[in-house]
């Protein structure tokens, strides 16, 4: 016999789903959703509703938009001969935040990480070579978590760029190995840009 009622251990079990979020912790949000006035129950399904429908990719830099082309993309003040490649929107924002960096982005959706399976062909690469001419860019910084799958990811970057006459940097040092940018504080990040260094691949 199920401990909850179906609705609730579906609302558990979907809630366990989420990244960081372990069985306990799911049913804790699950007993507070249940436990709030229903109004604010239901604004979180709407949010969640909302973003799910409206939300897409930038066709540009492969950013969160809702429109073909992010904000950052159809910001003309922008230096659009370079481009800084991150892993996913959550770095480009983290970036962001430092107000250190003027150019545009490109994310690549993941890492290379053969241990999960994915490959070269899994991250937007190709994507960001076909950006190249019509952009004119001229310096791609590989702004990539300085952890293993980062820095092997960095390195079929600089391999596949250099030949092409594009000046490939990558952030300098100062953030820890194995971190996140995300959970960077922007003194650090920021530092981290303006030092970055060229990659030899």
């Amino acid at each position: 016999m199920a401990a909850y009622a179906e609705p609730v251990q579906q609302l558990i079990d979907e809630m366990s789903r989420l990244p960081g979020i372990g069985p306990k912790s799911a049913q804790r949000i699950a007993f507070h959703l249940l436990k709030v006035p229903r109004e604010e129950a239901l604004r979180l399904a709407r949010a969640v509703n909302e973003a799910i429908e409206r939300i897409t990719m930038c066709r540009t830099c492969f950013n969160v938009s809702e429109g073909d082309v992010c904000v950052v993309c159809s910001d003309s003040g922008r230096d659009r001969t370079v481009v800084c490649v991150v892993e996913d929107p959550k770095d480009l924002v983290a970036i962001e935040r430092t107000g250190e960096f003027r150019g545009t982005y490109h994310v690549l959706q993941g890492v290379i990480s053969p241990i999960d399976g994915i490959g070269p062909d899994q991250v937007r690469a190709r994507e960001l070579l076909a950006r190249l001419e019509p952009e004119g860019i001229a310096e791609v910084i590989v702004a990539t978590n300085p952890n293993l799958e980062g820095e092997a990811t960095a390195m079929y970057l600089a391999r596949l760029l250099r030949p092409l006459g594009v000046v490939v940097t990558r952030i300098a040092s100062g953030l820890p190995v194995g971190g996140d940018l995300e959970y960077a504080d922007e003194l650090t990040l920021g530092r981290a840009l303006v030092g970055r260094r060229e990659l030899s691949g």
